[in-house]
């Protein structure tokens, strides 16, 4: 029998593929460095865990409203309104289970067969698969290398929009680059958005992962908040990636359609995984607070270790749990010109496992440097430091 063909164009998170060949690599008795996968091994905050467990004592285990329990809706208006300096009332809330479900829902509830979606490049693989699955028409931007770290070529994406562009995705506080815009870059988005009539997903999963300064967000801006839907999620904030809770944030006119999607694929998020976020977001923030401190130390870590290492060139970010240094020269000392067999003899050589550039769409026929992306939410300072002196040791000794 015949199978449907619209899965062939669907992709697929490849730093899973990634975490398969480490795996593979740990059982044959070798150690591994695990920077491939953007996890955290650090645990949810107890009172986030106590939450849920009196929620599921008291019995809130049935259906509840297809865009999310009103206490859940009611917080997370209040004090994501706050963080970004705009009004959010309940109905402008459909909560999600997670945060990755917020980008086909909006697809679908604003782009047609045919339409053009501009996207980051690198960016977070989904957004590729998405918008080709549901019949657009993918169109990446792409970001320069600058003395500043990773700025958008605003240049390039200004002249790929035309009467077929619909939306405009992006990912402040950016996966893979952990780059973050600038308040000029801000605002040069949001005024194409506004001259071209452009939906905007704003992807602000890491918003407050923060070492230092202030997240921002486009939707603050004027005519933004009328174009615009915020992919939120408790999954990287309170270490809440299994639990599968996050939010679409946006006009009512979307938001409303998203919840009609919920109700069609899913009926609701857990209501007993909704009542957790509840306390994550109105109770005591230190569990949240002490994540954030763990990380910093870590990015440390893993910066102070990649300066070790012969050729590498790295920007130190102030966001996000990734960093994705330039290793054209250290490809070059070990012998490799294809950056996929330099991660792979990485991993058989000094046992560290990473994803590069390619894991992150589909590389331009221009592009030019070779990257790697390091995610150190879900590996310790003891073995940063161990794994990446064994990839130093192992560059030195070519």
């Amino acid at each position: 029998m015949k199978l449907a063909n619209r899965l062939d164009r669907l992709g697929t998170e490849t730093a899973f593929a990634v975490a398969a060949t480490a795996a593979d690599w740990l059982s044959k008795g070798n150690e591994v460095f695990p920077f491939h996968l953007g996890d955290l091994n650090l645990p949810t905050p107890a009172n986030i865990s106590a939450a849920m467990q009196r929620a599921v004592a008291e019995g809130k285990t049935g259906y509840c409203p297809n865009a999310g329990i009103a206490p859940l809706r009611l917080a997370l208006a209040e004090s994501l309104g706050k963080q970004r300096n705009v009004v959010f009332a309940p109905e402008n809330i459909a909560v999600q289970p997670g945060g990755k479900p917020v980008i086909g829902k909006f697809l679908r509830a604003v782009m047609n067969p045919g339409d053009e979606v501009l996207y980051p490049n690198p960016g977070f693989p989904i957004y590729e698969s998405q918008i080709e699955f549901n019949d657009g028409i993918a169109v990446p931007y792409r970001y320069l290398d600058t003395a500043n770290g990773f700025q958008i070529d605003l240049d390039f994406l200004k002249s790929k929009i035309n009467n077929k562009t619909k939306a405009l995705i992006l990912n402040d506080q950016q996966n893979p680059l952990a780059a973050e815009m600038t308040d000029a870059e801000r605002q040069a988005l949001a005024d194409l958005a506004n001259k071209h009539n452009l939906w905007v997903l704003s992807d602000e999963a890491y918003f407050d992962i923060r070492y230092a300064g202030e997240s921002k967000s486009i939707i603050s801006l004027p005519g933004m908040q009328e174009r615009t839907v915020i992919l939120y999620t408790f999954s990287k904030k309170f270490a809440m990636t299994g639990w599968r809770l996050g939010a679409a944030i946006g006009p009512r006119e979307i938001v409303d359609r998203i919840s009609k999607l919920n109700t069609n694929e899913e009926s609701c998020t857990a209501q007993f995984v909704q009542w957790a976020g509840v306390e994550a977001i109105i109770g005591d923030q230190s569990g949240a607070n002490d994540l954030v401190r763990v990380l910093k130390s870590r990015r440390d870590a893993t910066i102070a270790g990649i300066n070790k290492v012969s050729g590498m060139r790295v920007h130190t970010p102030n966001s996000a749990f990734y960093v994705f240094p330039e290793v054209s020269e250290t490809m070059s000392r070990t012998g490799h010109t294809d950056v996929g067999d330099f991660a792979l003899d990485a991993l058989h050589n000094s046992g560290m496992s990473f994803c590069t550039r390619r894991h992150f769409g589909r590389p331009a026929a221009d592009e030019k440097g070779n990257y790697i992306r390091l995610a150190y939410s879900g590996i310790d300072n003891e073995k940063i430091e161990k794994g990446l002196s064994k990839l130093a040791d192992w560059v030195s000794s070519k």
